[in-house]
């Protein structure tokens, strides 16, 4: 009987899987709604002290979308300092609600990754997570990934569909 030999563990594929970054730490919105009168009037001096006198500590190392789930027109300053209380407790904060986090989350991860192993390489961008990631982290992997990669696959060894290949025109 003949070996089975695993192909696709001996060659060359290289896998990009955008769960290897999935977020660890707990993701919390902050709502600038809760410290304004009846959901809308933003009162100054209220705010301001509302805020000092805020438990910032249930946020340690969370992920932080800051945001204002009313319509209430809110001055510049007003997130930016939310979020300046945060940022001594939180991982990371963002402008924006908190569906927006993990898109917002994998476009800084993957605008600050090494992408040199990848080099002349065919890879995968695999698919099928068991996390939710955002499909614009997809999109942002794979502008990435063809600067340097010789093709790109989406899914899985077994059934990857082609994406990319790089040209191989000389002039």
């Amino acid at each position: 009987m003949d070996e089975i030999v695993n192909r696709v563990a001996q060659s060359a594929l290289m896998v990009f899987d955008l769960e290897d970054y999935y977020p660890k730490q707990v993701k919390s919105g902050v709502d600038i709604a809760q410290w304004l009168e009846e959901g809308f009037l933003l009162k100054e001096k209220d705010f301001r002290e509302a805020l000092k006198n805020y438990d910032w500590t249930q946020y340690h190392d969370h992920l932080c979308a800051v945001y204002c789930s009313t319509d209430a027109i809110l001055p510049a300053w007003a997130p930016i300092l939310v979020s300046s209380y945060l940022a001594s407790e939180a991982y990371w904060v963002v402008l924006g609600p908190p569906e927006t986090l993990d898109a917002q989350y994998y476009q800084n991860i993957l605008e600050h990754l090494d992408y040199s192993s990848y080099t002349d390489k065919p890879v995968i961008l695999k698919g099928c997570s068991k996390k939710p990631v955002p499909d614009s982290a997809y999109v942002a992997a794979i502008q990435k990934l063809q600067k340097v990669a010789k093709s790109i696959m989406y899914g899985e060894a077994c059934s990857a569909v082609p994406l990319f290949k790089k040209s191989t025109t000389k002039l």
